[in-house]
């Protein structure tokens, strides 16, 4: 039986799980009440002009998006005329990211299947398609390929487990020979392409959070409030934290009270900062120390129950501790620390990230698994010496961004002939 008809089961089956969760499930309903009318609102916001390039990328979700982000607005800045559609499969994407202005339209992708993929793509007359990382859509990428349309992968990153590379996996491999090309985090993944016949249309480029962190860093803006709670004394900042993490935290801080605690949880839910507070009991909201006076603070751990403050706190730190580590996914953005020239701490799960598999062994990253080793990785820490590299990595892995970019340009993909 041919792998399209599990493929075309498990679209059905996926979309009718969803559609049974969203009666209970918030972000499953507005994983479904976002796809309603697609076409229409499609019509009503998608209205280039003739002659105008348009590009379409597509992304999985938050993560993707900050992959791909510095590249659309490369794109953007080179050529302010083009037209860009961002669409996102997940709603932890496009929730956040629907108003960002770097695009003319946001929008959730379409489920994949022959009718969506062939009215998008004719609503949608693109003249390069850009997908981020992980997102292969059968449909989707076949209409591409049969319309002639540019379609490049950028930050792609593949391992020998993947389907792509097993004996049973050509329909898999069929999706990747619909690429124009593919743009690579690293060699090995570059190798895994070649072995399979794609050797002429891969290039390493690196990974763009590079650049974008690079870029955030040098748009810092100082924090008032974390300017006052900081003061002289050495400073954690905790961010993205899972509870396992704060447990962790709570009990070191307990004997090392002579460091201070800025902790943004990866939840700001009210019911998670009252727990975080009986957690901490010499705590202070970010919200609340708002409304104080800043300049008597007793207060030696700072909560921060707001969001869009994480990337700029870490500048604040003597040390960084990313959190997440604990969960089988792994933990969330160490380059967000690294960028300033911080040390990083991090759980035990750090091997799917190159990043922190890199900087463990040259001394700019450590995992724990304790408040024990926590504490003693703080004191055993050479933090000028780690500090040093964490930035010098940063700087050294930069340059994705211009690559793809550089790229597109001289095949004319976004600008006019």
């Amino acid at each position: 039986m041919p792998v399209i008809f599990f493929y075309n089961i498990f679209r059905l089956v996926y979309q009718s799980a969803v559609t049974l969760a969203a009666t209970r499930n918030p972000k499953a309903k507005k994983w479904v009440d976002g796809r309603r009318n697609w076409q229409q609102q499609l019509q009503q916001n998608w209205q280039p002009k003739p002659g105008d390039k348009l590009v379409w990328m597509h992304c999985a979700s938050l993560g993707e998006f900050e992959q791909g982000r510095p590249v659309l607005e490369k794109i953007k800045n080179q050529n302010p005329k083009t037209k860009i559609l961002l669409t996102f499969f997940s709603p932890s994407g496009y929730e956040i990211r629907k108003k960002y202005n770097g695009a003319d339209y946001v929008m959730y992708l379409p489920m994949d299947g022959a009718s969506n993929a062939k009215n998008f793509i004719d609503l949608v007359q693109p003249n390069l398609a850009i997908f981020v990382k992980y997102e292969f859509w059968h449909y989707y990428l076949t209409e591409l390929k049969n319309r002639k349309i540019e379609t490049v992968l950028i930050s792609g990153i593949f391992r020998p487990s993947q389907p792509f590379f097993q004996w049973w996996g050509g329909f898999h491999r069929n999706m990747l020979q619909c690429f124009s090309h593919l743009f690579v985090q690293n060699r090995a993944s570059k190798e895994l392409l070649d072995g399979i016949g794609l050797s002429g249309k891969t290039t390493i480029a690196g990974d763009t959070r590079f650049d974008r962190v690079i870029a955030l860093a040098e748009q810092w803006k100082p924090i008032e409030i974390a300017d006052a709670f900081c003061g002289t004394e050495p400073v954690i900042v905790a961010g993205s934290t899972w509870a396992e993490d704060e447990t962790i935290l709570a009990e070191w801080m307990k004997e090392n009270k002579q460091y201070k605690l800025i902790i943004a949880p990866h939840e700001i839910k009210a019911e998670n900062i009252n727990r975080l507070k009986s957690l901490f009991p010499n705590c202070i909201s970010f919200s609340e120390l708002s409304t104080h006076n800043t300049q008597h603070i007793t207060h030696n751990c700072l909560i921060i129950d707001n969001i869009g403050y994480l990337s700029r706190l870490y500048k604040y730190a003597t040390v960084c501790y990313v959190g997440g580590g604990f969960n089988k996914s792994g933990h969330h953005n160490i380059l967000e620390a690294a960028v300033y020239g911080k040390p990083v701490i991090t759980g035990p799960n750090f091997e799917k990230f190159k990043e922190s598999v890199d900087l463990k062994k040259l001394g700019g990253s450590f995992t724990i698994t304790n408040a024990t080793e926590l504490k003693n990785v703080i004191l055993q820490m050479d933090i000028s010496a780690a500090s040093a590299i964490t930035e010098n990595y940063v700087k050294e892995n930069a340059g994705a961004t211009a690559t793809i970019v550089n790229w597109l340009q001289e095949k004319r993909l976004f600008t006019s002939e």
